[in-house]
């Protein structure tokens, strides 16, 4: 497996962001909960619609079990991911148990190549030249976390790290590069 980078320019983001707005709900959600939440691929690729919706409102917080019968992690669901959701759910093509990131093929998750080839295709667009897969939402969120002033240990615990070091080293903090922070994470 390559080792990805997270996309440390906002201005990136927001180019990113942009372009799948105007591509795809669908598409352009996947990013924004990813970039927001930290949450492995495997992990959003299973979310059903009732995970994130009671019927009526977004839910504030989601809870995933853990398949190595671990703690459940729990994930709030700040601004960002919410306005992204209530755009993607009001276009009503969508039931509580249909997958939330559903192909428009099939009534299965989009597969983890499909979501490679989007996040991939549209990072090249606007004219990223690191290595982009994947892990670029996860370590796109530490990233950003900890430029904001989340505590690594935190980190530690969402990426189930056990020093502080291989945290560091996963979200591309480079120990010679002084942080200035900030403390707020709205991506």
């Amino acid at each position: 497996m390559e080792c990805v980078s997270p996309i440390k320019e906002i201005s990136q983001i927001n180019a990113i962001k942009e372009k799948l707005q105007k591509q795809s709900l669908r598409d352009y959600l996947l990013f924004v909960f990813g970039i927001n939440t930290g949450i492995r691929v495997y992990d959003l690729l299973s979310l059903k619609v009732s995970d994130v919706y009671d019927g009526q409102d977004i839910k504030e917080f989601l809870t995933i079990l853990d398949t190595n019968n671990e703690a459940p992690k729990v994930h709030y669901l700040n601004h960002q991911v919410k306005t992204a959701l209530e755009s993607y759910l009001a276009s009503g093509t969508l039931e509580d148990g249909d997958f939330l990131f559903k192909s428009k093929k099939n009534n299965l998750p989009i597969t983890r190549q499909q979501a490679y080839r989007i996040i991939n295709g549209v990072a090249k667009e606007v004219g990223i030249t690191e290595k982009i897969g994947m892990h670029t939402l996860r370590k796109t969120f530490g990233y950003h976390a900890y430029q904001k002033g989340i505590a690594i240990s935190i980190l530690m615990d969402i990426y189930n790290h056990h020093t502080h070091a291989e945290t560091l080293r996963y979200i591309g903090i480079d120990k010679d590069e002084e942080p200035y922070i900030k403390v707020d994470v709205n991506l």
